[in-house]
């Protein structure tokens, strides 16, 4: 086959303006010439496009099947041009991100809407899992970049950055002992079961003498909406509507809770893309528009 996209180009273009002459004036071109591409181009096909018989170009009942076809082959030329010149600019035809399951989803939700939009060529790759796991996926080289909370010390085989904070609070379910509005205090909270996330080389102080562990902020939180115990929470675990019951943040100054760091990891010695660093870019931007 001879046939070239600009014929394609010039097919699709007479179809849809409905003449020759039209079609030319829409293409900058002689309509001699437009003539004489979609001539050569229906005897490469061997088949009539047009029926000439008539004054306006009206497709043949072959030209009318094989415009199906050369829309879409000119829609991915089109796409084929766009991902080139993407490429050539520095950004990455693919990228794998591992997130941490309790990163704030509104943000995320945002940011991966914004990538679509600003990369439509891009190949994505989700992979999301609790803070450790994320951070394993990158060692592994399942995962070019890493974002989750910060559970403790990095490993020193990372490269990491510090891109913003979520605010965690004290919370319990609405018919918990410690739920009627009152100021707590530590004594207060010794008295109650707390609820404790348990990751790998990660200590979380514990407040109470009874405590319950689990490696999921979500499994925490639904403990704590079945009133089984009060939990350090970040807000946006604590507001997540999928829950049995609604949580209550309880007001305990004496706790002086940090903001839970966020960071992003990736192996050193591997330079992040263009497309990676607006990443790292525009979460840091949502954390900090307080879209958590």
């Amino acid at each position: 086959m001879e046939w070239t996209v600009d014929q394609l180009r010039q097919f699709v273009t007479t179809a849809e303006c409905g003449s020759f002459s039209a079609a030319a004036r829409h293409l900058g071109k002689a309509q001699s010439a437009v003539s004489t591409a979609i001539g050569l181009l229906e005897v490469d096909l061997g088949v009539a496009l047009f029926d000439r018989s008539r004054r306006n170009a009206q497709l043949s009942d072959a030209g009318r099947v094989l415009l199906l076809e050369a829309r879409e082959l000119l829609r991915q030329a089109e796409q084929l041009d766009q991902r080139a010149r993407s490429l050539h600019g520095g950004d990455e035809a693919a990228l794998s991100l591992a997130l941490d399951e309790a990163l704030p989803y509104t943000a995320i939700g945002t940011l991966m809407r914004e990538i679509s939009a600003k990369f439509p060529n891009l190949e994505l790759t989700l992979l999301n899992g609790t803070a450790t796991e994320v951070a394993d996926y990158v060692e592994q080289e399942r995962a070019s970049v890493a974002f989750h909370f910060d559970r403790g010390p990095v490993r020193a085989s990372f490269d990491q950055r510090h891109i913003g904070s979520v605010r965690q609070g004290v919370f319990v379910a609405s018919d918990h002992p410690l739920a009627d509005g009152r100021t707590v205090r530590r004594q207060d909270l010794a008295r109650q079961r707390q609820l404790l996330m348990h990751a790998d080389d990660v200590h979380e102080v514990a407040y109470s003498p009874r405590v319950w562990r689990s490696d999921s902020f979500y499994s925490t939180a639904e403990m704590v909406a079945d009133n089984l115990g009060w939990a350090v929470l970040p807000i946006n675990i604590a507001r997540y509507e999928g829950f049995s019951k609604a949580l209550k943040e309880v007001p305990c100054p004496s706790l002086a809770l940090p903001r839970l760091s966020v960071r992003m990891l990736w192996l050193p010695g591997r330079p992040l893309g263009a497309t990676a660093l607006y990443v790292q870019q525009r979460f840091t931007e949502l954390l900090g528009d307080g879209a958590a």
